[in-house]
């Protein structure tokens, strides 16, 4: 009697996925977190605005 023991069962390998990766739409396919504001109007979101993008040599 032969006590060797079988094979041990291997973990399936990840399937391949053959779909367009350019059908999915990706982070930067978005506006978010591109400085897009809310829709505020007004003179004081305007003065908002300009003080918060205006350069540093503009002080």
């Amino acid at each position: 009697m032969s006590t060797v023991p079988g094979p041990e069962p291997r973990a399936p390998k990840p399937a391949l996925v053959f779909d367009d990766p350019l059908d999915q739409q990706s982070s930067d396919d978005t506006d978010r977190g591109w400085g897009e504001r809310t829709d505020s109007s007004g003179s004081a979101a305007d003065l908002k605005r300009f003080l918060d993008e205006k350069p540093p040599h503009h002080l």
